[in-house]
């Protein structure tokens, strides 16, 4: 049997109004991947970030290798060996790797030896990468590549990470697997953060569930269903989305020939880019990260404007129409980046709710708000999402980012689009609530609506699209039946193996 890594025992922390963490135990073995599962709110970032030194517990301890471990920041939680891998990377990408990498480091060595120790280091562990490339240039893979390398020139002693595979392809995360299996075979612990639940029970040795702050439970992930999983981090039995069978209708949406130069340095161009959508139907695009996906949805959205015969929204090019014009028309958006894109931080839900209801749900009059009619459709939203939240009067930035997201899709699936196009729909989504956001979207094609979905997430679409491609350095793979896709088809349509003509299904 292992030794202990890390011992955690009573740990809590309070925020007013909310327990996050409470009297929260539980061990992590050396060489052991630990997964950490909870729906969102249920208080594992604030767990994480105790472990990281960037939240102080109100109360209970931790031992590191029978050790009372207490770090007041990060930099003391690197110096005894707990590092950390983000969700959201924190690289600058004007600099190259090997300078992005020395900003982490106390002491950071000559560049021309640290260029060396990066090369050793990428190499031994199967992630090969070039220390004077550009980060800006790099795939959203490499760029976590540098982020598990700046971490591992730490020698760690434990690695934390956070949704690692939610911008890899499926041939790039069994390089990351193949990684990890390494790096536990020489006694590192991995604590593993993901609601992938079949990467959890592929990977992970041991589970501990969290629920409403609270540890409710352990398994094992090989011997546990995925199902069980999500009803013991939820709570109770709930169900998996159902297709419903649905009849096609006429083509709602032709885009033809959309061409874009990227809209900065570090964006991607959209090249020649074809495809139609028909009413009921779900188009799923799938791609790695930084491949074209947000100025896909900005084209389509009317943030970028593009020729005005490139898209067609029933039989009208719209190409030169702005957002509120399309909305108007019928052609609704749902933005990857809830805080800041599709929801403004400081305002409060029923602001947000006008922000992109005002039209379509009537809530002006002769320039003044309907303030009645606006608080009626954020707490429809609220009460139909299962949005958790006090009441329509808080802030968008007080709720957790699963509520958030839950809250953004009801807003424009309660509006009735005629087209709705969505861009990573359960991202950071406990697998409950993303069950819900899914059933949401198949509900809405049932009635009509032509839906484009967005989103790295391949057991999702696979799930809910009835065709499928990918975008690839602004270009679409050839479209295809969902039905029938092997992961190794899926995969080579993502890395850009496809040829320059695109099919115009």
């Amino acid at each position: 049997m292992s030794a202990v890594l890390l011992s955690i025992s009573g740990l809590t922390k309070a925020y007013p109004g909310v327990v996050a963490n409470s009297n929260v135990s539980f061990d992590i073995e050396e060489g052991q991947v630990h997964a950490l599962l909870g729906e969102n709110g249920a208080g594992k970032s604030t767990l994480v970030k105790m472990i990281y030194g960037l939240v102080k517990p109100d109360s209970g301890k931790m031992m590191l290798r029978g050790s009372v471990y207490t770090p007041s920041e990060p930099r003391a939680a690197r110096a005894a060996g707990v590092a950390m891998v983000f969700q959201h990377f924190s690289l600058f990408e004007a600099l190259n790797v090997a300078e992005n990498i020395a900003l982490g480091m106390e002491n950071p060595p000559r560049m021309r030896d640290l260029a060396t120790r990066i090369r050793e280091v990428s190499e031994t562990y199967g992630l090969p990468l070039d220390p004077y490339r550009t980060v800006g240039d790099l795939s959203a893979g490499e760029r976590q590549r540098v982020e598990i390398i700046r971490c591992l020139l730490q020698d760690p002693k434990l690695l934390i990470m956070d949704e690692p595979t939610s911008v890899l392809t499926p041939q790039e995360v069994e390089i990351l697997f193949q990684t990890l299996r390494k790096l536990t075979s020489e006694g590192v612990a991995i604590l593993y953060i993901s609601h992938k639940l079949e990467e959890i029970r592929t990977l992970c040795d041991h589970a501990t569930i969290l629920r409403l702050g609270k540890n409710v439970g352990s398994c094992v992930p090989a011997e546990t269903t995925a199902r069980d999983m999500a009803e013991l981090m939820v709570g109770s039995a709930f169900e998996a989305p159902a297709r419903a069978g649905r009849a096609l209708g006429d083509v709602a949406l032709d885009v033809t020939g959309l061409s874009l130069p990227a809209p900065n340095e570090f964006g991607t161009s959209l090249r020649n880019i074809h495809f139609t959508v028909q009413q009921g139907e779900i188009l799923g695009i799938g791609g790695v990260a930084g491949n074209g996906q947000d100025e896909l949805l900005g084209a389509l959205s009317g943030e970028i404007l593009s020729d005005a015969g490139a898209i067609v929204l029933k039989g009208q090019p719209i190409g030169r129409l702005g957002p509120v014009a399309r909305r108007a028309l019928g052609l609704l958006a749902a933005p990857e980046e809830r805080l800041g894109h599709a929801a403004a931080p400081d305002m409060s839900l029923t602001e947000n709710a006008l922000l992109t209801g005002a039209q379509r749900e009537n809530l002006m009059s002769r320039g003044f708000l309907k303030w009645a009619e606006t608080e009626s459709f954020a707490k429809r939203i609220i009460e139909a999402f299962d949005v958790r939240t006090p009441g329509p009067e808080n802030a968008a930035r007080s709720l957790s980012g699963g509520n958030l997201q839950k809250f953004v899709i009801g807003r424009e699936v309660l509006q009735r689009p005629e087209v709705l196009v969505v861009n990573q729909p359960t991202w950071g989504v406990d697998a409950a609530a993303a069950a819900a956001i899914r059933q949401a979207l198949l509900d809405l094609a049932a009635k009509g609506t032509a839906v484009i979905c967005i989103s790295q997430d391949l057991d999702e679409l696979m799930e809910i699209s009835d065709r499928f491609c990918a975008v690839n350095e602004g270009r679409l793979s050839d479209i295809k039946p969902t039905q029938g896709l092997s992961v190794d088809e899926i995969g080579l349509m993502m890395g850009g193996a496809h040829g320059m003509e695109v099919s115009h299904a």
